[in-house]
């Protein structure tokens, strides 16, 4: 087996604070992530601007969430602002080690209360060419869902060519599981839990998982493992645990 050479994060944030917005965490947050040490980071509900929580947390960042986060670890990172509002914005972020060569987030709304992006960075890693790195957050409907994933693929099969490196991880909200066999048909990609079961991981709630929401699809890399953050101290940080996978280029 080759030794892993990207680790990769996803994680619903839940706008820095903890299930049902009991306390701020998003301090506690950049030190988990500090822990984890990913070389990527596909964050989900990254708060940009919020007026309220700036003057009613004496300590809340005065950098948008994704600078905060990725200070002096991550040298390069992206911001895709979605939801936007009179008091602030958010939307999903990705950090990196790597050099991010272009952003682009693209609208994939479908209903208009209910504001979607998916964040395309294209990353240049230490080997071989750079890889597309796609951090989404899907509908919590299911017809909206597969107009975004169809979406998804639309956009991609544009921009990318189809034998170059894919990442896509998020919070695809996919209750029913039907995510897998649409992307791993139009863009030839596998689910790093998956495995023989055709199961993603478990990741919602945090402190004891029961629904498969979130993923890491991945094209032109070997999964060497992939792990689950649940439980304490995650289940106190987001209602969402964090999923990670260790990969390698194909034929390294």
């Amino acid at each position: 087996m080759s030794t892993p050479s990207l680790h990769i994060t996803t994680f619903n944030i839940h706008k820095g604070f903890s299930q049902f917005n009991r306390r701020m965490m998003v301090h506690e947050l950049r030190e988990r992530l500090r822990h984890l040490n990913p070389d990527l980071v596909f964050l989900q509900e990254v708060q940009g601007l919020h007026l309220g929580h700036a003057e009613n947390h004496h300590n809340w960042p005065v950098a948008p969430q994704h600078e905060f986060l990725a200070e002096d670890v991550w040298g390069a990172s992206a911001y895709g602002q979605n939801m936007i509002y009179d008091h602030g914005h958010h939307g999903n972020a990705i950090l990196s080690r790597f050099p991010i060569l272009d952003a682009h987030n693209q609208d994939v709304t479908h209903l208009q209360f209910e504001r979607r992006g998916l964040l395309h960075c294209r990353v240049q890693l230490p080997e071989g060419p750079a890889a597309h790195c796609v951090c989404v957050h899907l509908s919590l409907f299911g017809y909206s869902r597969r107009r975004q994933m169809g979406a998804l693929a639309d956009y991609l099969e544009k921009m990318a060519d189809p034998g170059a490196p894919l990442i896509i991880a998020g919070d695809f909200n996919d209750w029913s599981n039907r995510a897998g066999h649409h992307l791993a048909s139009r863009l030839g990609l596998h689910e790093v839990f998956s495995g023989p079961s055709g199961f993603p991981a478990r990741s919602f709630p945090a402190a004891m998982p029961m629904f498969r929401l979130d993923r890491i699809y991945v094209r032109g890399f070997a999964v060497q493992r992939a792990e689950i953050h649940f439980g304490p101290p995650w289940s106190k940080i987001s209602d969402h645990a964090a999923l990670s996978a260790y990969l390698s280029r194909h034929g390294r």
